[in-house]
């Protein structure tokens, strides 16, 4: 099992042959690791594509079938550090009022030539929450504008048709652009960019890990997104892919992308995914699917040319060619996250912010590309 945190790197670069092997038997403290980390932060996506490169000179990179696929990774935060609007405000009034009551306190006692090195540790701390707090009352806020922006639009074409066609539109009367905000809306003090994320086992404070696989499973693009689910990730994770093979210099054949219903939208199908690659996206949830497949025939004769995006998806992974392809998806993306979280023991982010979460996660998935290099026998260098 992999390790993460500074101050156990720091012991096994002590104890362990192999950590004083890659540091040259020197020991580095949990203080210079993590300076490490965070200085070089925006290297680590150049490293990713280093061993992806090597990972292709070793022949173990072919995009003849990729796949994509979303985890999500608890973040460096707890769910009960998350406030409503409400609670933020006031949270944000308090602590204002207390450092100001404190600082005329304090004045008064000690004058105001002081350089304020005499501040308590609890009041400087105040001033890092406030911070924290003010950008999560920001986020939300942002929620708030985009969610009445979207009613109004809503609104606004609602009433467009009700006077280009005379007639008054089936359906509720859509609310007013005020009343749409989510007051049940939450921002997390701890790490104001992390998101509450539903999982199978319930639900956690976290992000959104994507990842695309080839049928080697070796990860060709990577991502972390604050979005809950997959559905607009699909064309950006391809845009990723298609720009990571040209910079690798991956040989460019036919390819054809893998992905589950968590993709799903008409959207994604009408669009036209960057460097040709061919769609196969499942309609309905994994288990729906496999129950379709296994139930019903193949279609029989010329697939009809009415048919939504949707529909004729639903066509090509019913043939006898989607359901063989459909089947590689299961083996190559879903056991890479299974390795990830249950053999490197990564399922908790140790940093804070998406960014730093974001070099994180290119990171890990280049360690998992390097452990598959070195197991493959081909990396006779290392």
């Amino acid at each position: 099992m992999a390790e993460q945190a500074g101050r156990k790197i720091e012991k096994h670069c002590q104890t362990d042959v192999a950590y004083k092997v890659v540091t040259a038997n020197q020991y580095p403290d949990h203080s210079t690791i993590s300076r490490f980390r965070k200085d070089n932060q925006s290297h680590l996506k150049k490293l990713f594509l280093e061993i992806l490169r090597l990972c292709d000179e070793a022949g173990l990179v072919k995009l003849g079938k990729i796949s994509l696929d979303g985890t999500k990774v608890k973040a460096n935060a707890s769910l009960s550090a998350n406030r409503k609007l409400k609670h933020l405000n006031q949270e944000i009034d308090k602590m204002l009022s207390e450092a100001s009551a404190k600082d005329a306190e304090e004045d008064k006692a000690f004058g105001l030539d002081k350089r304020g090195d005499e501040m308590p540790d609890d009041l400087r701390d105040r001033n890092s929450r406030i911070s924290r707090l003010k950008a999560c009352k920001e986020c939300l806020e942002q929620e708030k504008a985009q969610a009445e922006k979207q009613q109004r639009d809503k609104i606004n074409k609602r009433r467009a048709k009700e006077e280009s066609t005379g007639k008054k539109p089936r359906g509720r009367k859509p609310r007013s652009a005020e009343e749409a905000e989510n007051k049940d809306a939450k921002a997390n003090v701890t790490d104001p960019d992390s998101r509450i994320m539903k999982t199978r086992k319930g639900y956690v404070q976290g992000l959104n890990g994507q990842a695309v696989t080839t049928e080697e499973q070796i990860i060709v693009a990577e991502d972390v997104t604050q979005d809950e689910n997959d559905k607009q990730q699909l064309h950006p994770m391809l845009d990723q892919t298609e720009e990571n093979r040209q910079a690798v210099g991956i040989k460019k054949g036919k390819t054809v992308a893998l992905a589950d219903a968590g993709y799903c939208s008409e959207e994604n199908f009408t669009k036209k995914p960057a460097g040709d690659i061919e769609l196969l996206v499942a309609t309905q949830k994994d288990y729906k699917q496999r129950k379709a497949m296994a139930e019903q025939p193949p279609p029989e004769g010329p697939i009809p040319d009415n048919l939504s995006p949707t529909e004729l998806m639903e066509q090509k992974l019913m043939t006898e060619r989607g359901r063989k392809l459909y089947k590689i998806r299961g083996k190559t993306v879903e056991p890479v996250f299974g390795q990830i979280k249950e053999v490197l023991g990564f399922d908790r982010f140790m940093r804070r912010g998406i960014e730093a979460c974001r070099s994180e996660w290119s990171l890990i998935c280049a360690v998992h590309n390097l452990l598959k290099l070195w197991r493959s026998g081909e990396a006779c260098w290392i």
